[in-house]
């Protein structure tokens, strides 16, 4: 089974950490949030792996190449791929690392997400015939995707702005339901012709694609029960991420 990891991002509000390091090697409890979110995949079934790099890229090629893993593990480097050079967001480093993903549905997971997941039931969930099907909590946040009874998607909303975006014309928010995105979910292969088939290449953030293809293309939601996580985004976020970590070691020694 394959899955992608999204590990280019820049990390600037994990500074000064991420000064000399790539975020996803920031370490919780001794160890890089890469490697817990590898281990988690790698329990899960996944013996595919692909992890994308920019930020400091070279560190990444080296942690994959010291570290056994017990399953394939590639790293689509995105360094020199665009003028101006950056990262090319997740989107677009979805559609760069189409060699390594292309052929069956794939799971995609941000480096900087610790979960309780049970990945297993986020694969039985998911609909071949869907282009994807995304992890969704009922959590308080500004931002949210919008469902429809179904939990079809239908579009996003920022409850601080009051931007709506949907490529519905008569969306009602009021009547959507609102759930917040976790960074993990399920895709088809088939998403990368209609990424192009949309006109997206190069850089793009995987929401406006999502917002994109929903027209046309069925994306639902997934709402897990009990689900723990936590969005290792900020400095402030480190100590609930070792204690995540920790409860989570207890569980697995009981």
């Amino acid at each position: 089974m394959k899955a992608f990891v999204v590990a280019a991002g820049l990390g600037t509000r994990l500074r000064p950490l991420t000064d000399s390091r790539p975020k996803a090697l920031v370490e919780i409890r001794g160890e890089a949030l890469l490697g817990h979110v590898l281990r988690k995949l790698v329990a899960a079934g996944y013996d595919d792996i692909t992890v994308n790099a920019y930020h400091f890229a070279d560190q990444i090629l080296d942690y994959v190449a010291s570290h056994d893993f017990g399953v394939a593990v590639h790293v689509s480097d995105e360094r020199g791929i665009l003028d101006p050079a950056g990262p090319l967001e997740t989107g677009g480093g979805i559609l760069q690392a189409r060699r390594f993903l292309d052929g069956d549905s794939f799971l995609v997971h941000n480096v900087d997400i610790l979960s309780n997941l049970d990945l297993a039931a986020l694969r039985a969930a998911y609909r071949p015939e869907s282009l994807g099907t995304l992890v969704v909590s009922d959590r308080k946040t500004q931002r949210y995707f919008l469902f429809n009874g179904q939990m079809r998607l239908v579009g996003w909303t920022n409850l601080a702005t009051g931007e709506v975006r949907s490529p519905f014309a008569d969306i009602d928010p009021a009547a959507c339901r609102k759930y917040a995105f976790a960074g993990i979910y399920q895709l088809s292969s088939k998403v990368f012709p209609v990424m192009e088939g949309l006109g997206f290449s190069n850089r793009f953030p995987v929401v406006d694609f999502f917002l994109a293809a929903c027209k046309e293309q069925a994306i639902y939601g997934y709402v897990p029960d009990g689900l723990e996580m936590v969005d290792v985004g900020k400095l402030d976020t480190l100590t609930l991420a070792e204690d995540f970590v920790q409860r989570a070691n207890t569980r697995l020694t009981k």
